[in-house]
C-alpha cells in the first residue's frame, strides 16, 4: 500500500515505490529501503521522517519493526533524533560508516559474499583471543556455551545465543573493532544461521558435533594456544558445510551456498 503523508513542509512520503513489505526480516528490509532513499537523495539532510505510526501504516508493518529499522539507520549515522521534534536525516558524516549493498539481504545466495568475509575473520579472531583473553572473558565464553545448550533444551533455535558466543570471542581479542565488525555482519548472517541450525536440529549427531566444535574452540583459547584456536575455528565452519551437504540443504554442485553456519 502506498500513501502520501505531508503533515509538515519538510516531511516526505514514507512509502517507497516498492510498496508494502511482505518478506521476513522486515526491519532490515525497511532499513534498506529508507537507506536507499537517503543515499539516492530522495530523503535529504534535515528532512523529517514520518512518525512511527505513519511509517508502520504506509509499509504494513508494526511499530516495533519501524523502531528497529530506524535504530539501524541511527547506528549508521544516517538518521538522528531531536528531542521533542522527531527523527531527521543526518548531515553526511566526514567518515562514512561501513555498509553493504541492500541486495545482500535478498537471498541466501547473496549472503554468501558476507559469509566469505566472516570466514576469513573467524580463525584469526580465535587466534588473537587465545593470546589475549582474560580469565573473566574465558569464563564468559563458557557461559555463552551454556546459553546455547539452554536454548536447545528449551526448544529455541539458539541463533541469538550462537551469535553471542562468536561475538564474545571477538571481545576476547581485546580489540573493540572486531566486536563492532562482527556485530555489523550479524544482520546479514542471522537468516542463514536459522537455516543451518534447523538442519542440525534434525539430527542429534549434528547437534553433538556443533557442541564439541564450540567446546574445542573455547578449550584452545583457554589453553592459550593460538594455532589450535585458529584451526578449531576454521574447522567449525568447514564442518558446518559438510553438515549442510549431509542434510541435503546444499549439493556439492552448489558448494557456494555454504558457510551460513556461524
Amino acid at each position: 500500500m502506498t500513501m502520501s503523508i505531508s503533515p509538515a513542509p519538510t516531511q516526505v512520503s514514507p512509502a517507497s515505490a516498492g510498496g508494502r513489505l511482505v518478506t521476513e526480516r522486515l526491519s532490515d528490509r525497511l532499513a534498506a529501503m529508507l537507506s536507499a532513499q537517503v543515499e539516492g537523495g530522495r530523503l535529504k539532510p534535515g528532512d523529517k521522517l514520518p512518525s512511527e505510526q505513519q511509517l508502520a501504516e504506509a509499509h504494513g508493518v508494526s511499530r516495533t519493526v519501524v523502531r528497529e529499522a530506524v535504530h539501524q539507520l541511527k547506528s549508521r549515522g544516517l538518521l538522528s533524533s531531536r528531542q521533542g521534534s522527531g527523527v531527521f536525516v543526518a548531515a553526511p558524516a566526514v567518515n562514512q560508516p561501513l555498509a553493504f549493498d541492500p541486495s545482500v539481504l535478498e537471498s541466501v545466495e547473496s549472503v554468501v559474499h558476507v559469509v566469505e568475509v566472516r570466514r576469513v575473520l573467524e580463525g584469526e579472531i580465535a587466534a588473537l583471543a587465545a593470546q589475549r583473553a582474560t580469565r573473566a572473558q574465558i569464563s564468559g565464553l563458557k557461559r555463552a556455551l551454556a546459553e546455547i545448550d539452554r536454548a536447545e533444551v528449551e526448544g529455541r533455535d539458539g541463533v541469538a545465543e550462537d551469535l553471542a558466543f562468536h561475538r564474545a570471542i571477538g571481545e576476547a581479542t581485546g580489540n573493540p573493532q572486531f566486536s563492532r565488525l562482527l556485530g555489523f555482519l550479524e544482520q546479514y548472517l542471522r537468516e542463514g544461521m536459522r537455516i543451518t541450525r534447523g538442519n542440525e536440529a534434525r539430527r542429534k549427531d549434528f547437534m553433538e558435533q556443533v557442541r564439541n566444535e564450540h567446546r574445542a574452540i573455547v578449550e584452545a583459547i583457554a589453553a592459550r594456544d593460538p594455532l589450535a584456536a585458529r584451526k578449531r575455528a576454521t574447522q567449525h565452519i568447514l564442518h558446518g558445510e559438510r553438515r549442510l551437504e549431509q542434510g541435503g540443504v546444499i549439493t556439492r554442485g552448489k558448494r557456494r551456498v555454504v558457510g551460513v553456519r556461524s
